[in-house]
């Protein structure tokens, strides 16, 4: 099998690195082997965080260079399209449409930039964005706009719903268990 590729994009505090996990530990029980690689930045600070998720039937390195990503998983707006140029012609962005000041835009120095996504369909990219964070407060919180995003993900692979939920189940704390359920199933159904 030819190794895929993908990189989760986002900014500190999003669930990025719970995301990649859940992937992770969802491609390990398929019988892949698979290497992730986190970047975290200045991720503590609202920076951006990247997570390599490398798979196949024997992957050698973590890192995926540019031009080498077969989906981009975006936590927000801006970072999907600060990483377009590590897609692979014929790759998918799926996306956020959440924007997140960065620091220039809160003091600024800056303002952040408009139409988006309707400039990265104009490169010529598929993108599949929705309001992740609209679906995550009608899970019951926020803060579960990764696992949202996971959901809406899991309709590009041919893994069944149960063992999406099974990765689940064994990355998220039991007490967050049945709304981190909720907010998979509004993503994969949006």
């Amino acid at each position: 099998m030819e190794t895929k590729n993908m990189m989760i994009v986002g900014v500190g505090g999003q669930g990025t690195l719970l995301a990649s996990k859940l992937l992770g530990r969802l491609l390990l029980g398929k019988g892949f082997d698979v290497k992730v690689s986190e970047v975290h930045g200045m991720s503590q600070r609202g920076g951006s965080v990247v997570t390599y998720v490398r798979w196949g039937e024997k992957v050698y390195s973590p890192i995926v260079d540019k031009g080498q990503a077969d989906v981009i998983l975006s936590f927000e707006l801006l970072e999907a399209a600060r990483w377009t140029e590590y897609l692979k012609k014929g790759g998918k962005i799926i996306t956020n449409t959440q924007q997140v000041n960065p620091m220039p835009v809160i003091t600024g120095a800056a303002a952040y930039p408009e139409n988006l996504a309707e400039k990265i369909k104009g490169l010529g990219i598929d993108l599949d964005a929705i309001d992740a964070l609209k679906l995550a407060e009608e899970a019951g919180s926020s803060k579960a706009v990764n696992i949202v995003l996971m959901g809406r993900l899991s309709k590009w692979f041919d893994f069944t719903e149960a063992e999406w939920m099974d990765a689940l189940e064994k990355s998220v704390p039991g007490k967050f268990l049945e709304l981190n359920k909720r907010a998979f199933v509004l993503g994969r159904d949006c």
